[in-house]
């Protein structure tokens, strides 16, 4: 018998009240007793987006919202300029071939952001860019990347900024209207401590523009559909009524704390579990630009990563991350976003210890957890 603990990077665990909200009953999605809800989730997910623009629900995973992006914002035989630095990058460069896009890729070495100046010399050497694709947090690498640097070098340009949120927003600072973001996607199962299922998008009024002349083909995924029902506090399609319940407890939750505890607490915690990792002689593998959201650290050498991370998880009801792509069997993630507490981190790291002690790697048992504690009794 034994209990479980999710660490990974999404899902993330669910508060409480959260899963709850997800029992009640469920109601019509054409009434107004879940427009009242929508309306509340809406005014919810503005503060979230730290925007005063409209943000969409999607019946989907984040992919979805991304894919929604791509094909609202361009058309067949547009370029646009994709930052590649992990797996999550590259996914914006396939959505964009699978639609006539033609990417002009930056490839960012894995571990390491993406520089805003060599953004900046992309743009001026090509005025045919119409958007730029980035990534907030890079969670395949544990990598951040400086949104606010990189929206003040495309607004000197024609072309808008869109930012995958999904792994950062509710963990790491974005505020969107203030830098000037011109599309933000998000997904629920990360920050927002909700189960997978709803992709959020959110768009400027310079984005708008490109929606208006995309002649990308367009049903389900068309923001012109989503803004028309929204404005009479709507969806277009059939809602994910037990998610959107589920979303608007999980605001609620995330308004009592504010915004700037929240950031804290992760910062708190990717402090603690990255002096976890150094005092047990681990190496970062994001040191210069690691995220709040997640760490990943490279697997010790003669150390089996993928047997590592089955082993916590199947022997021990302990949930990590293992790497993925080029990663993959490298390096392992543990995740602090969402409804991660500080006992979680203790937890994960206890077991991560007892489990690299097994497998024969030497380190005095106990430093991890002793360094995590340290951070937090600061």
């Amino acid at each position: 018998m034994k209990k479980e603990y999710l660490l990974t990077p999404g899902p993330t665990p669910l508060p409480p009240q959260v899963s709850l909200a997800m029992a009640k009953p469920i109601i019509h999605h054409r009434t107004p007793q879940f427009q009242e809800i929508l309306k509340e989730a809406s005014r919810g997910l503005k503060w979230a987006f730290q925007t005063a623009n409209d943000v969409f629900i999607i019946s989907s995973s984040g992919t979805g919202a991304m894919e929604a992006a791509v094909i609202n914002l361009l058309s067949c035989g547009d370029t646009a300029l994709v930052v590649q630095g992990g797996k999550f990058g590259e996914r914006w460069t396939e959505i964009a071939k699978a639609y006539g896009i033609c990417p002009e890729i930056i490839n960012v070495e894995w571990g390491k952001a993406v520089s805003p100046a060599e953004i900046s010399k992309r743009l001026k050497s090509n005025p045919q860019i119409k958007a730029v694709f980035t990534t907030l947090c890079e969670t395949s690498t544990g990598v951040d990347n400086d949104i606010q640097a990189i929206a003040a070098v495309v607004k000197e340009s024609s072309a808008v900024l869109v930012v995958d949120a999904i792994s950062g927003l509710g963990a790491v600072d974005l505020k969107t209207d203030a830098w000037g973001v011109d599309v933000v996607v998000a997904g629920s199962q990360k920050g927002f401590m909700l189960p997978p299922g709803l992709g959020f998008i959110c768009l400027s009024s310079r984005a708008w523009k490109l929606v208006e002349a995309s002649k990308s083909g367009r049903y389900y995924l068309d923001l012109r559909k989503a803004k028309k029902a929204l404005d009479k506090n709507d969806t277009p399609f059939t809602s994910s009524i037990t998610l959107i319940i589920a979303l608007n407890e999980a605001l609620k939750i995330m308004q009592q704390d504010g915004l700037e505890n929240i950031f804290q607490r992760h910062r708190i915690m990717a402090d603690a579990t990255r002096a976890a990792m150094q005092a047990l002689g681990l190496e970062l593998f994001a040191p210069l630009a690691a995220s709040d959201g997640v760490t990943a650290a490279k697997v010790p050498v003669g150390i089996d990563g993928e047997k590592l991370v089955k082993t916590m998880r199947d022997t021990y009801g302990v949930t990590i991350a293992g790497g993925q792509g080029e990663l993959k069997g490298k390096v392992f993630r543990i995740a602090h976003m969402g409804f991660i507490t500080e006992s979680d981190i203790i937890m994960g790291l206890s077991c991560l210890e007892k489990v690299l002690t097994k497998m024969g790697y030497k380190f005095t048992l106990g430093a991890g957890i002793r360094a995590a504690e340290e951070v937090f009794l600061k």
